[in-house]
């Protein structure tokens, strides 16, 4: 499953590639000789995500500048096509070892993605749950409010809470750093858990500002498990048995996938 899932993210980043589309013949050289971009001209490009560019390099795959970037102490890859225009979060994968492969092995803190984790050693108690607290199943869902996969996603789980009232829907809120705005709304529906401030923020909706030096620590605490885990992108579910499963599934699905069918 996650080998098939890591073969269509590399297809679809490469063949979606600007660059890739517009590739042709004699176009066989070294691609710097051609194509450049320093960390200063990389940081004003994203100047809109609030990130920082500390190294920039050509990806392992044609057509890519892979960026190393920080922001609020974390550091992660993002990649920039070399048209300039599109940001691709994700990751390149090595087809023939079906592994994850950067230009800055050494540098980036992000591990490999895992396949599971140990559910016990999540910071539950900064969750938002919804659904039933105390279902007899658990499902973690790292998401960002400004993430598009995730708008969608949060209303299938809140159908998913509608079907399955033995399960404890715990949103764990993982603000990525293309999102700026992302951390602050995290931040303020943790300070309250409540469930229509969560689902406003969701929904794209003007939320309050947070108002707690606690709500901060929380949303660091989950971003640090999720690195050390190799959750890198959102929406990304961990199972009530620790099996992580990248994006998000309708609800029937997700039912079904908790039932073990």
């Amino acid at each position: 499953m996650l080998k098939s899932l890591l073969i269509c993210l590399f297809v679809s980043l490469i063949v979606s590639s600007p660059s890739f589309a517009m590739a042709k013949e004699g176009c066989g050289g070294v691609c710097s000789s051609c194509h450049s971009l320093t960390e200063k001209e990389a940081t004003e490009l994203l100047k809109k995500t609030g990130v920082t560019v500390a190294s920039v390099k050509h990806s392992p795959a044609r057509g890519l500048f892979e960026l190393l970037v920080e922001k609020e102490g974390q550091k992660g890859i993002l990649l920039l096509d070399y048209g300039k225009k599109h940001l691709i979060q994700g990751m390149v994968v090595d087809l023939e070892k079906l592994e994850p492969v950067s230009s800055h092995e050494q540098k980036a803190t992000q591990p490999k993605q895992k396949t599971s984790a140990d559910v016990t050693t999540i910071p539950a108690q900064h969750a938002v749950v919804m659904g039933n607290p105390k279902g007899a199943k658990k499902l973690y869902v790292f998401t960002d409010p400004d993430c598009p996969y995730c708008r969608k996603g949060h209303v299938e789980l809140q159908k998913l809470a509608k079907i399955a009232p033995d399960v404890a829907i715990h949103i764990m809120l993982f603000p990525l750093p293309m999102h700026p705005a992302a951390y602050d709304k995290s931040r303020t529906v943790l300070e309250t858990k409540d469930l229509d401030l969560l689902d406003k923020a969701f929904e794209g909706k003007d939320i309050p500002k947070p108002t707690k030096e606690s709500s901060k620590k929380a949303i660091d605490e989950i971003v640090k498990f999720a690195t050390a885990n190799g959750i890198s992108g959102t929406p990304t579910m961990v199972m009530p048995d620790g099996t992580i499963q990248v994006g998000m599934r309708d609800a029937e699905t997700m039912k079904k996938m908790l039932e073990g069918k």
